[in-house]
């Protein structure tokens, strides 16, 4: 049971999450006592818009035991038809009721899809499959024990709002912190989801977002699955924007990206660890999926596991038996890379990369030279880091391209990152389970002997790039923290994404 729901409060989900303007939203609502719930629906960007505010009459509903993994099933308390003033963005989803004179507030949200008619030629694409692998409204997720992911109930608290304050972000920033005291204390203090420093709108895409409408970037912004299930709406575009912690993709979703960078189109992963786990969205409800399937370490559990749908195994796509490394599209994988400045791993490491090669494009008007460091300051290296096998070519570091890394990959930048071990681990396996780094040696090389782990154990955060044999020119900054340089805190991070937007959208 989600934590919110210990106290008399009002929760609720909007359905669809993604609509087009004119479409319909469902607004399902579970009031205590009740109460009639006033609702403030505002475009969240680098200003907020309230576009919908009015009283809604709502019953108080039960959540089902099962509702993390078969939703809730709660009926609409209302219906909202976007008006064409709503443009494309993510919709904030403002519910407040009044409790014996105080008042208790949730969050939910739904995003706009673009027009056919928008003008704008760069397109966010939001992280809401990891949004939902995380949330643990009612109880499991795809952390503890969860293999099945509803989309049809309220996001647990911290995913979508969060205070200021010490400790919001997972990554540590100053000073070193093993024990991630202020972290912890920060979701304690606020009563938030164990879980919300791990996804959400809040940690990164909202900063962006903010950030780049601020410098009159127009940017439309869809979700995950939108990819899946509406996979012509890319081809309207130049630039396709992965930001923060985009963990969880399913087949379709891969199929359409990666075609449309092999006809030209260009994309820049502003993340880490993406595109680390292979999911499928089921159940679909008019055309809409409302599951998310993953079973991750369960995989011998999964329905295709040992049949001739092996490809949609719910492993790492990087599995052997998926054969389907990340690294083919986006040029980095978690598995050569791991975490920054998060608890026991490189707990005082330098929070920015070192640059091997000043003189790429993204760098121009940086004064940036060979050896600097990049982003220390703001700590933009952070939390999860992806990398590639590499060896070095007169000091410098070049990809084997062994492990599917494109051959027209340049690493220009690096700094070290490490996976969990059994030691540490800040949630530390059970002695029958094996550690994170023993896990993904067991499904890169199907082996997870000592040798198979040290191939992995020293890995690395790499800003690179590539351009497919199509045109298409792809980014990668090799961390989930890249959108914590922006907004005044690091002039160069600001200036190369200016950069990137500029040449590639």
């Amino acid at each position: 049971q989600d934590r919110c729901m210990a106290i008399e409060t009002v929760t609720g989900y909007c359905w669809p999450q993604s609509v087009a303007a004119g479409g319909s939203i469902g607004l399902h609502l579970s009031s205590a006592g009740g109460r009639p719930v006033s609702v403030e629906i505002a475009r969240v960007g680098a200003h907020r818009t309230v576009v919908w505010a009015g009283t809604v009459e709502a019953d108080d509903h039960p959540t089902p035991r099962d509702a993390d993994s078969n939703g809730c099933g709660w009926p609409a308390a209302t219906t909202i038809t976007p008006g064409n003033d709503w443009v494309s963005g993510y919709y904030e989803v403002l519910l407040t009721i009044n409790v014996d004179g105080k008042t208790r507030q949730s969050h939910a949200f739904v995003v706009v899809r673009p027009s056919t008619d928008s003008k704008n030629t760069i397109l966010l694409q939001l992280a809401t499959n990891t949004w939902h692998a995380y949330n643990d409204f009612a109880g499991r997720n795809l952390y503890n024990g969860g293999t099945h992911a509803s989309l049809q109930r309220p996001m647990a608290r911290g995913y979508l709002s969060k205070p200021p304050g010490a400790g919001r972000r997972v990554t540590t920033t100053n000073p070193p912190d093993r024990d991630m005291n202020a972290h912890v204390g920060y979701i304690r203090m606020n009563h938030l989801s164990g879980w919300a420093g791990s996804a959400g709108w809040p940690d990164w895409e909202q900063p962006f977002l903010a950030w780049a409408e601020q410098h009159g970037y127009g940017i439309d912004v869809i979700t995950n699955a939108d990819l899946d299930e509406h996979p012509g709406i890319i081809d309207n575009y130049k630039l396709l924007l992965s930001v923060g912690h985009d963990e969880y993709w399913s087949s379709p979703m891969r199929d359409t990206v990666e075609g449309f960078i092999g006809r030209g189109g260009n994309v820049a992963f502003f993340s880490g660890n993406t595109a680390l786990w292979q999911v499928r969205m089921e159940d679909p409800i008019d055309s809409t999926a409302s599951v998310m399937v993953g079973y991750k370490g369960q995989f011998k559990n999964d329905p295709v596991y040992d049949t001739d749908r092996i490809a949609e195994l719910t492993s790492i796509w990087s599995d052997h038996l998926i054969g389907r490394p990340e690294n083919h599209m986006t040029g980095v994988s978690f598995t050569r890379g791991g975490y920054h400045r998060i608890g026991k791993r490189v707990t005082n490491g330098a929070g920015g990369y070192t640059v091997f090669r000043p003189d790429h494009w993204m760098f121009e008007g940086t004064d940036i030279d060979y050896g600097d460091v990049l982003g220390a300051a703001a700590t933009t290296v952070g939390y999860e880091c992806d990398g590639c096998e590499y060896t070095t070519v007169d000091g410098l570091p070049v990809p084997t391209g062994a492990d599917g890394t494109p051959e027209s990959f340049e690493i220009l930048a690096m700094v070290p990152a490490a996976h969990f071990t059994r030691t540490t681990a800040g949630r530390p396996p059970k002695p029958h389970e094996p550690s994170e780094i023993e896990f993904l040696a067991s499904r890169v090389f199907d082996d997870r002997s000592e040798a198979a782990v040290k191939r992995i154990a020293a890995g690395q955060a790499m800003l690179g790039s590539y351009t497919s044999p199509g045109g298409g020119t792809v980014i990668t900054s090799g961390s989930t923290d890249w959108a914590h340089g922006l907004a005044g805190r690091d002039a160069q991070i600001e200036k190369i994404t200016s950069n990137i937007l500029d040449r590639l959208g």
